[in-house]
């Protein structure tokens, strides 16, 4: 079956976790990817560990990124090697690139440099902090951009109890979610492209994309004045939305509307706290908060997790486990929808991966190459991309440009 991007071919010259991403997803999509690294070790990613891979010397954090790409290990710093890069380009769709601000254009391979060898490129950019601005020549982390756009200024426990205090959310979300932009981005451009010929470049980084998805505590402030205090596990704008336990392990219960806490009082056996005036309306129980939970955990102390699981489940109350790895890897609807995939991997013989979370009909997500080693796909790579012949290609190794 066809794949959605298939013909489009897509220089990764990325590292770490938001580039790989983007380039990954456009590579489950059906694109060619070609992941260009620095000679020798390749992506720093691949020894952020441990833990790695058994049998193999990749982080197990790499294969995770890394899938559906092939590699070519290139010295693109050198002017030959920009070069070669530069007769890539003239064949390639979309570049990404996540260099800190400046650098790629000074070897000839900035945006304006790459757009004159093919205009219908599309080139995207990945910062910590933007192209332009006062803070453009920064590099940037996940954890950096956490802190500055303000997510962990509402994340942890409050101050004052056990623990409080800012904290950042464990997984790289400024990373990932900046990847994703990235993919939205390049694929609007591809449309564009396609409409008009007409490629362009695209600056997308860290620090804007959370300040975007700050949204509830930005919003709150920008229009009403009001400060997000940290709640914890518990929604600061919802009750019940938090953790509870039961009377071996805990879980999650969400409510978000007044009918769905009519169901949940009665669940619970006390259908008259829906109609206590305290509690009656999310806005009450907001200003009840500590009322409302302490009745609840009281009652849910007295059952096991599985069975109040149940019981919320025939109610239609948004709950559930509180998940490990482990959990997860064994999760009878994760493997039903075929969540985790098995691809090949250049040392190890086979990984296993999450899948792509993205079902399509008529183009589904195919796994065509799997975590390759750096510079495994080279000589290949060069003679259909770069139209170089075998003693180009030998030239090129005894330089060690490749």
């Amino acid at each position: 079956m066809a794949s959605a991007l298939d013909g489009l071919v897509v220089l990764d010259l990325t590292r770490v976790v938001a580039g790989p991403l983007a380039a990954m997803t456009l590579g489950d999509l059906g694109a060619d990817v070609i992941k260009i690294e620095r000679r020798g070790d390749g992506d720093d990613l691949r020894a952020l560990g441990p833990p790695f891979v058994t049998g193999g010397e990749d982080s197990t954090y790499f294969v995770a990124l890394n899938r559906n790409k092939r590699s070519l290990s290139l010295d693109f710093a050198r002017p030959e090697g920009a070069a070669i890069l530069k007769r890539m380009v003239a064949k390639a769709d979309i570049l990404i690139e996540n260099f800190r601000t400046g650098t790629l254009a000074r070897y000839g391979l900035g945006a304006d440099d790459l757009l004159a060898v093919n205009p219908r490129l599309i080139y995207c950019s990945v910062t910590g902090f933007g192209q332009t601005g006062p803070y453009a020549d920064r590099s940037g982390y996940d954890f950096v951009a956490q802190a500055m756009a303000g997510v962990m200024a509402t994340t942890g426990e409050p101050d004052g109890v056990p623990g409080g205090g800012p904290m950042r959310v464990s997984i790289p979300i400024a990373d990932m979610f900046t990847g994703q932009s990235a993919t939205i981005a390049i694929l609007a451009a591809i449309r564009h492209r396609d409409a008009t010929g007409q490629g362009q470049a695209i600056d997308v980084n860290l620090f804007e994309t959370m300040t975007s998805l700050l949204q509830h505590p930005l919003s709150a402030w920008l229009n009403a004045g009001f400060r997000v205090q940290r709640t914890g596990n518990d929604a600061s704008v919802a009750v019940p939305y938090g953790v509870f336990n039961g009377s071996d392990a805990k879980f999650v219960i969400g409510v978000l509307n007044d009918r769905e806490f009519i169901r949940l009082a009665a669940a619970l056996g006390h259908p008259e706290w829906a109609e206590d005036p305290r509690f009656k309306r999310n806005r009450d129980r907001v200003a009840n908060r500590a009322e409302v939970l302490a009745m609840m955990r009281d009652v849910l102390v007295t059952r096991t997790r599985v069975e109040w699981l149940a019981v919320l489940r025939d109610a239609k109350i948004t709950s559930g486990p509180i998940n490990t790895p482990e959990d997860i890897a064994n999760d009878p609807h994760i493997l039903e929808r075929g969540m985790i995939v098995e691809v090949p991997h250049h040392q190890a013989g086979k990984v296993r991966v999450a899948a792509s979370p993205l079902h399509l009909s008529v183009t589904p997500i195919r796994y065509r190459h799997g975590i390759p080693a750096p510079g495994e796909h080279s000589d290949a790579i060069l003679t259909q991309l770069a139209g170089m012949d075998a003693a180009e290609i030998a030239a090129a190794r005894a330089a060690e440009l490749v």
